[in-house]
């Protein structure tokens, strides 16, 4: 009787704003998770409920003949590899060497270190586009077209990782770094053993971003590999398409529904990190 009447309580001692907020949160959330809810179901229905009209959310009948058939028409764990070499080594490089430079942008006094920033940054404004075909021309050259060096060689580095880094990195207090020095460490002991362990949640956070996006990205294996087995599950997903332009949805519903499982994961992992990170990192 008391847990009843105490939820009594707080619900008459609840704000209408509250309420209001909560009801646009819940209707944000709605559209957003709808097209995950749509490709989840979609992947579970046959062939005839997905082309039928007027469409339906769920599924009448469950059937996995969509994931069978990507895994018989794909070499799908092939693919699956291949996405987790391209979009995981290049985190691991862009975390390494975006991680260096926005040190010594952050934490070292040298000359020119603002101009080179603002070319850092000037970088961001010019489209992916421009720079895709001489890019290609450069990997052609270097004989790494269907290679996985093509596909994470340039990108190993990210001008986005390196200013958000050294936003973070200009956070920490400048203190630790004289207490490492006075103690004879080096530059780079410092960078190591004091800057990085604490910013733990700024490296996790850019870990995550860069992984997604290399994950989903489309255009660049598309570009820098022709052999179906050097491609990879976002790239793969299309060879799915027909001669006559005829799109099997079910069966590629079910090819992304297995490629954004990994994605998932990874937030999971990572999220009371992210969190952190967006709670406490300021730009200076």
């Amino acid at each position: 009787m008391s847990v009843l009447a105490s939820t009594r309580r707080r619900l008459r001692e609840l704000r209408p704003s509250t309420v209001l907020a909560t009801l646009a949160l819940l209707s944000v959330s709605a559209v957003v998770l709808l097209p995950i809810a749509i490709i989840v179901f979609t992947a579970f229905k046959p062939a005839g409920e997905v082309n039928a009209f007027p469409p339906s959310l769920m599924p009448d009948t469950w059937t996995l003949d969509n994931l069978q058939e990507v895994t018989s028409e794909l070499p799908f764990l092939r693919l699956i590899g291949n996405s987790f070499l391209f979009a995981g080594g290049v985190t691991v490089f862009a975390l390494v060497f975006d991680s260096l430079a926005a040190y010594a942008l952050a934490r070292i006094d040298f000359a020119g270190r603002k101009v080179l920033l603002i070319a850092i940054i000037a970088t961001l404004m010019i489209p992916f586009q421009a720079t895709l075909i001489p890019l290609y021309q450069l990997v052609a050259d270097l004989g790494w077209v269907n290679t996985y060096t093509g596909l994470i060689a340039p990108r190993a580095a990210d001008a986005f990782g390196i200013f958000f880094l050294r936003q973070f990195f200009l956070a920490l207090p400048r203190d630790i770094d004289a207490a490492a020095r006075m103690d004879g460490a080096g530059e780079f002991r410092v960078f190591r053993s004091i800057v990085l362990p604490n910013a733990m949640p700024a490296l996790l956070t850019l870990g995550l971003f860069t992984f997604v996006n290399n994950w989903n990205d489309l255009l660049w294996p598309l570009v820098f590999t022709t052999d179906a087995e050097m491609g990879t599950i976002t790239s793969g997903l299309t060879l799915l398409t027909g001669p006559s332009g005829i799109v099997p949805h079910g069966v590629m519903m079910a090819g992304s529904l297995v490629a954004i499982v990994p994605l998932v994961v990874a937030f999971l992992f990572v999220q009371r990190r992210f969190i952190e990170n967006i709670a406490t990192t300021g730009i200076k």
